[in-house]
């Protein structure tokens, strides 16, 4: 079936459009000018503000207008990722996209659903001529996913709605009223390069096939860190064999769990064959540890081309301490609310190559004491061994209102609607709300969605059904905006 034959045809519609743009973050001049082109078409107010943040506005229809102004924002860009063996050019192409049962997904690259059903789903309620509504501002903010630079620059004084509906959660039984902020460690050490030993073997060690995902809304699923398990192995092998490391490529963005490293390395001849197999019984051992978690991962060895230099023996020492020591994963789970993870780390990249040694890291918390307490648990362990380190992209998180008068609306329709409980959460994930809460003061604020699953990772995906609740919900939502006071 073609995506554009989905229900609700307009929402499916306005998301292929969008696909077929290419949207990377901080790489948006293309899908800001289509969303230009298309409030435009409209005959809407249309524009974009100094940080170019594409900003999209209606007038209420008759009968609506004594309702509440409603800003609806979600974020143009996109994560994108692809799988190893895949050719794609994200530059030049539009996604991919496949029906899989219930499934919408992409064919080995990410598939855009965040934040692309959000967007699509404004679209479609702006250029709609049947759906009631009061009067809409469209929000569709730049460079969500490296910075939140659109978040960041805001031009608030553009807006007078007094409610927000932020399309950008992942659960359709969920209503986010808070999020984790968070702050970027970047790391970078020049080391000695030495000669290789005499009579050495060149190996490509690959770790690959794990599931990684969102490095917040996925960091207490305990999935492996391609970074931190290559680290760990060659940190088990190095006492017992000469080896040297040449080089060492992890992860590829700031805000993923890395799926795939590989480090080029060499071994002395005599000790290759026992070097395989101590790393095949070390295989092992991760392979029962996360049997549960990631059956589907592999480490290989492959030989390679011959090196002229490697990182000295010194520096080889002080970089895996660091890497080992360095914290991943939960750091703390929130005492106020269930289930919620307080504060995290993600070692989400690893480059070592040409005597430079550089990483990223994200550190998350929805309390900003924790927030710092992490930042600087990961300072500490890259300054021990020398390491230059810069701590930027600070944003802050979102502090949940639990008596709003958006929460108890949607709450009530969700009861009437679908004959459950919505879970009301705060997630530990950088939402824009705690950003725009600075430029939009006194705006209640909500965020809500259909089921995304592995977003960030080339497994993207959204469920059909789910889209179609979301709708629904949006529509009643919209309707039953309270009147303005």
């Amino acid at each position: 079936m073609s995506i554009r034959n989905l229900e609700p045809k307009a929402l499916w519609n306005h998301f292929a459009d969008l696909n077929a743009v290419p949207r990377p973050s901080k790489k948006e001049e293309r899908v800001i000018q289509f969303m230009l082109d298309f409030g435009n078409s409209l005959g809407l107010e249309t524009k974009t503000d100094a940080i170019q943040n594409v900003i999209i506005k209606k007038p209420a229809t008759a009968g609506m207008e004594n309702r509440t102004t409603l800003i609806l924002q979600s974020h143009l860009d996109m994560v994108h990722q692809k799988n190893s063996d895949t050719v794609f050019n994200f530059d030049e192409q539009g996604i991919e996209m496949q029906v899989d049962g219930d499934w919408v997904k992409a064919n080995g690259t990410t598939l855009g659903a965040d934040n692309g059903i959000g967007v699509a789903a404004i679209m479609a309620l702006l250029a709609s001529t049947e759906i009631p509504h009061p009067a809409l501002e469209a929000m569709f903010t730049i460079d969500e996913e490296t910075g939140m630079t659109g978040a960041m620059q805001l031009d608030g004084s553009n807006f007078n709605g007094k409610i927000l509906l932020n399309l950008d959660t992942e659960d359709d039984d969920e209503l986010s009223i808070g999020c984790a902020g968070g702050i970027d460690t970047n790391t970078s050490y020049e080391y000695t390069q030495t000669t290789l030993n005499e009579s050495s073997e060149f190996l490509k060690v690959s770790i690959r096939g794990l599931l990684g995902g969102h490095s917040g809304m996925d960091i207490d699923k305990g999935r492996g860190n391609a970074n931190k398990m290559l680290t760990r192995l060659f940190y088990s092998l190095q006492s017992k064999f000469e080896m040297q490391l040449i080089s060492f490529d992890g992860g590829s963005l700031r805000n993923a769990i890395p799926r795939e490293a590989t480090a080029c390395i060499a071994v002395k001849t005599a000790q290759k064959e026992d070097f395989l197999v101590e790393m095949a019984k070390f295989t092992s051992v991760l392979k029962a540890e996360y049997a549960s978690i990631e059956p589907n991962f592999e480490i290989i060895a492959q030989n390679t081309d011959k090196s002229e230099l490697a990182v000295s023996g010194e520096d080889f020492k002080k970089i895996l301490n660091a890497l080992y020591s360095v914290n991943n994963g939960v750091f703390r789970m929130s005492p106020d609310i269930s289930d919620l993870v307080e504060a995290s780390s993600s070692l989400a990249r690893v480059i070592i190559a040409d005597g430079k040694f550089t990483t990223q890291s994200l550190q998350r918390s929805s309390v900003e004491t924790t927030k710092t307490d992490v930042a600087n648990a990961i300072r500490s362990a890259f300054e021990n061994m020398g390491c230059n380190v810069v701590q930027n992209g600070d944003y802050p998180g979102w502090q949940p209102n639990t008596n709003s008068v958006i929460l108890n609306l949607m709450s009530d329709l969700y009861r009437e609607m679908f004959k459950e409980e919505p879970k009301v959460k705060a997630c530990h994930a950088g939402l824009e709300c705690g950003i725009l809460g600075k430029h939009l003061p006194g705006v209640d604020m909500i965020s809500f969605g259909p089921n995304i699953r592995a977003a960030h990772s080339p497994d993207e995906k959204v469920q059909i059904s789910s889209v179609q609740k979301f709708w629904t919900y949006l529509l009643e939502t919209i309707n039953k905006t309270p009147i303005s006071n």
